[in-house]
């Protein structure tokens, strides 16, 4: 019988066959699993972009009932959401709007979305202090996470912001994206958008109000959770954010410079619709929340 099986095993395992059965089964079902992780991968960023985008799309035309940002609020953090109060850009009185660029995203007509300055500033700042304080986050990537993230940071919601400021540069105007950013950013607890941030703390509308509580709660972006307008000098960032307002904008401030700016200068780039029409002289900002 030994002899048998002897005899039949050249037969039964031809030359080579046992030595390259083995190792490539094992590379075929490596390379088999990371086909199919990478196939999940694009079809996640496909479903992402596809589903960002079709939003993106009808808030072109319609304003957002609520936003992610909002849900996120409401749900983990069981606030009181006051209802946004959004207004057409034009109703936004143009040292506002001129406030907000300044402050927060000075080339926001010259870039496409992305401003890679403020990203590297922002790494410079983020490795001095050994984690992460700034973003370097345009007004674009701030409506993108106001809209469709959650205020978690690090370098994936990062990544999914830049994403959605492509979309959001290439399906709407700029116009758009800055009443977009009116209508709905994080003023304070369950307070959304500049109307409904103007009435909460000032019991006015945006329009009634004079520059320098215009300027206050401009300045108040970088922090809208710990603080008020009323409270902007508690913070140091805060505090240099409101001078520097202050100081462009309203000349009755006593942060004023002694023969200050033309007050209508500014909002030429407020009003502008494209990277020519907007001036590219917007001195630098204060450090921004990102």
């Amino acid at each position: 019988m030994a002899s048998l099986m002897s005899r039949a095993e050249p037969d039964a395992f031809p030359e080579g066959l046992l030595p390259i059965t083995q190792g490539p089964r094992r590379r075929r079902g490596l390379f088999g699993w990371l086909r199919l992780a990478a196939a999940c991968i694009i079809l996640a960023h496909a479903w992402f972009l596809l589903s960002a985008g079709l939003c993106i799309i009808a808030f072109g035309r319609a304003d957002p009932a609520a936003t992610v940002l909002m849900a996120y609020r409401k749900w983990g953090y069981g606030w009181s959401i006051s209802r946004p109060l959004p207004l057409p850009l034009k109703k936004v009185p143009a040292h506002v709007r001129s406030m907000l660029i300044a402050v927060e995203d000075g080339k926001f007509y010259a870039h496409g979305g992305i401003d890679m300055d403020a990203f590297k500033r922002a790494r410079e700042v983020n490795v001095r202090a050994g984690r992460i304080l700034y973003g370097g986050s345009t007004i674009t990537m701030q409506v993108a996470r106001t809209l469709f993230l959650v205020p978690v940071k690090s370098y994936f919601r990062k990544y999914l912001e830049v994403l959605i400021a492509f979309e959001l540069e290439t399906l709407l105007s700029k116009q758009r994206i800055l009443e977009l950013y009116f209508g709905y950013a994080e003023w304070g607890k369950g307070v959304f958008g500049v109307e409904r941030a103007s009435r909460a703390y000032y019991r006015a509308g945006i329009s009634s109000l004079s520059r320098d509580k215009a300027a206050r709660l401009v300045a108040l972006l970088s922090s809208p959770i710990l603080y008020t307008p009323l409270s902007v000098e508690k913070s140091g960032i805060l505090r240099e954010r409101y001078k520097y307002l202050s100081r462009r904008f309203d000349p009755d401030s006593p942060f004023a410079d002694p023969v200050p700016a033309p007050a209508d200068a500014p909002a030429d780039a407020a009003l502008a619709d494209s990277p020519a029409d907007a001036p590219a002289d917007t001195p630098a900002a204060p450090p921004e929340s990102g």
